[in-house]
């Protein structure tokens, strides 16, 4: 159970947002409001309100800098996206609660017969969810878009994608130290600040020695992040002076070590793979093989429900490199086919909270199967309209970057826009595996709308008449 340190930690956060916001330009504060809850803020840990979202690590910086932009300040909020598919995926991913919860009326029974008449008993039950939890999960789904929502805004231009990548780098950097210290002397210090461990211990273990974990929800997840910095770094080395560029390919090279030594085997081929992109390929390849991971990680359900994932061919490859890798990866899989068979019983709007979509023990309600990738979780909870208005968020960023290097060339371009396609690319394709969908991935994918839609507009300028008709065009219509 978390300590009180836990409980005073989330409480005072808005107070360390709002000094944020009062001694930091606002991109910098708005960043470290999001980023630094998201890394120092105890997992697990919440404060469970009647008819709202519980209020966590997450959710609460992201509520702190909705209101302190809203109520603190004289920026003009203009939320709304102005790509009207953007428009339409925001729409759909809010008000898909309502379906969702609507045709989960009904409790979930678990029996078993009892004494020697064949009679079924009840022994436990999912609730049902009613019209009262409508309003809760809109909020909840709200919450969650608020990075996503005010990136777009305030830092979708040139400076604002800068101030992202520089954070993730620094982030990653300071976040090195207390992960050395867990890899040297064990998982421990989210156990000594905030009393409890957030995970299974054992699996902070890797041949023969420990992964970090430090504040964040698993292993993975702090390995995905030092990736996420050390492509951050290798970018902004790419557009360091000559002279100063030895000193971020050091800073490069240090995160690189750190990464192996985090222990994740995805992670670091996610580093292999990008890092000399990052550093070497144009901008325009580095955006196409962003739409490449973009365009499978949203299609990924439909090639699983017709078959067309490899996945015998996948572990082999995986049985070659590690069997302990290969046999969590099967673990997976596996794991996956019967929350697909879960799923296809709802396939439009899904099973709602509460572990509905869940496999269970049908005389216990003991589960059976859990989920790991954040695809598997958001399908068999809102369906297909859940999961395609999320995902297709998430992918219609790296589209309008695509569209536009289609149409005008990059031209244009900020020289951060192909590393963040990246980043944002790398981290879908590993939602296909683990539930890393973070405030991180908001904010990079809401800076990267921004910015597209800047370009758009842009691009509509340059086709219109002289006294302001616009020419006949098939690039006339905001993506």
């Amino acid at each position: 159970m978390p300590n009180p340190v836990a409980y005073l930690m989330l409480l005072i956060w808005p107070f360390v947002c709002l000094a944020l916001f009062r001694n930091l330009p606002l991109q910098r504060a708005l960043i470290w409001s999001v980023l630094g809850g998201y890394l120092f803020l105890p997992p697990v840990a919440e404060f469970n309100l009647p008819l709202v979202p519980a209020l966590d690590k997450v959710s609460i910086p992201n509520l702190s800098v909705l209101l302190i932009l809203w109520l603190g300040t004289n920026e003009r909020l203009q939320l709304w996206p102005a790509s009207r598919t953007a428009a339409l995926l925001v729409a759909g991913l809010v008000l898909s609660a309502i379906p969702t919860v609507l045709t989960n009326g009904d409790p979930i029974l678990f029996q078993s017969l009892r004494g020697l008449e064949p009679i079924l008993f009840p022994v436990d039950a999912l609730p049902g969810q009613s019209i009262r939890d409508v309003g809760s999960v809109l909020i909840g789904q709200t919450l969650m878009l608020v990075p996503f929502l005010l990136a777009r805004q305030f830092l979708a231009d040139e400076r604002g994608l800068r101030e992202l990548l520089l954070a993730f780098m620094l982030g990653g950097l300071i976040y090195t130290v207390p992960a050395l210290f867990e890899i040297r002397f064990s998982p421990q210090l989210n156990t000594w600040i905030y009393g409890f461990f957030q995970h299974s211990f054992e699996q902070m273990m890797r041949n023969g020695g420990f992964r970090p974990i430090v504040f964040l929800p698993h292993a993975l997840w702090l390995a995905l992040f030092i990736c996420i910095a050390l492509l951050s770094a290798a970018a902004l080395a790419r557009q360091t002076p000559v002279l100063d560029r030895w000193k971020m390919l050091l800073w490069t090279a240090y995160l690189a070590v750190v990464l192996y030594l985090c222990k994740s085997l995805a992670s670091q081929a996610y580093a292999l793979l990008l890092v000399p992109m990052v550093l070497l390929a144009p901008a325009r390849w580095q955006i196409r093989l962003a739409l490449v991971f973009a365009t499978i990680a949203v299609i990924y359900p439909m090639l699983r429900n017709a078959g067309l994932v490899p996945l015998d061919a996948i572990l082999a490859q995986a049985e070659a490199i590690s069997a302990d890798r290969a046999q969590s990866l099967g673990y997976r899989f596996d794991n996956e086919e019967q929350l697909l068979a879960r799923a296809a019983e709802k396939p439009w709007f899904g099973w709602g909270g509460w572990g509905r979509n869940l496999v269970r023990d049908a005389t216990n309600g003991n589960i059976l199967s859990v989920p790991d990738g954040r695809w598997i979780i958001v399908f068999g909870t809102f369906g297909w309209l859940g999961y395609l208005c999320e995902m297709g968020l998430l992918a219609l960023p790296i589209a309008l970057i695509g569209l536009h290097l289609w149409r005008a060339g990059d031209a244009g371009l900020a020289p951060w826009v192909a590393p963040m396609t990246l980043i944002l690319g790398i981290t879908m394709m590993d939602m296909l595996l683990n539930a890393t969908l973070t405030p991180l991935t908001w904010l990079s994918a809401g800076a990267l709308l921004g910015h597209g839609e800047r370009l758009a507009k842009a691009r509509q300028s340059r086709y219109r008449h002289p006294e302001g008709a616009e020419l006949p065009s098939r690039r006339r219509t905001v993506f």
